[in-house]
């Protein structure tokens, strides 16, 4: 059966942004990039949050057309334009981007059905209320965290208003020479 993967980069803290919704402390090296592009070679379906989902629309395919990219920002663009999309959101009134598509309500059948069809596993990038929303609805079954060595005082949390706590298994601890942990986490189901 298919998984649904949260990708996350996190500070020390426990943000996924600043406090004014700031990326750019979040580390992306040499080193990290080809760790990070074979963990893509199992996903055949990315899901984003609105916020996420429009940033990512503006600009990864103006990448397939810098002829100042670097080869793998070209192979990632390449892949992120072909991967099927899905964006959740109450507020899109349609998803434009090429294979993409837009679910509004149900998100918890809707994640269950693309679990039972064939194909590669499903993979939850940032849009971390997405995740809050994927977290209350028990429908993560793994986390690939990056723990980023900066503390940001604020800023979107990776875990809100959690009710219940949450068990996950680690499955693998990689520590990154720019000192960025990648950290796999299973859910431990109850």
């Amino acid at each position: 059966m298919r998984k649904v993967i949260s990708f996350m980069h996190v500070s020390l803290d426990g943000f996924t942004t600043g406090p004014n919704g700031e990326l750019e402390w979040a580390i992306v090296d040499e080193e990290l990039n080809p760790y990070v592009d074979a963990l893509f070679r199992n996903v055949d379906t990315a899901l984003y949050g609105r916020v996420t989902y429009l940033g990512m629309q503006s600009y990864w395919p103006t990448v397939l057309t810098n002829p100042e990219a670097s080869p793998r920002d070209l192979e990632h663009a390449r892949w992120v334009e072909n991967v099927s999309k899905i964006v959740f959101s109450k507020t899109l009134s349609s998803a434009e981007w090429k294979n993409s598509r837009l679910v509004k309500d149900q998100i918890a059948e809707e994640i269950e059905a693309l679990k039972q069809q064939p194909g590669l596993d499903l993979m939850i990038f940032g849009s971390p209320r997405l995740t809050h929303t994927f977290i209350h609805l028990g429908l993560i079954d793994e986390y690939r965290l990056f723990l980023n060595p900066i503390v940001l005082g604020g800023g979107i949390p990776l875990f809100q208003d959690i009710k219940d706590w949450m068990k996950l298994k680690l499955l693998e601890a990689k520590t990154f020479q720019a000192g960025v942990v990648g950290l796999h986490y299973q859910a431990v189901r109850q």
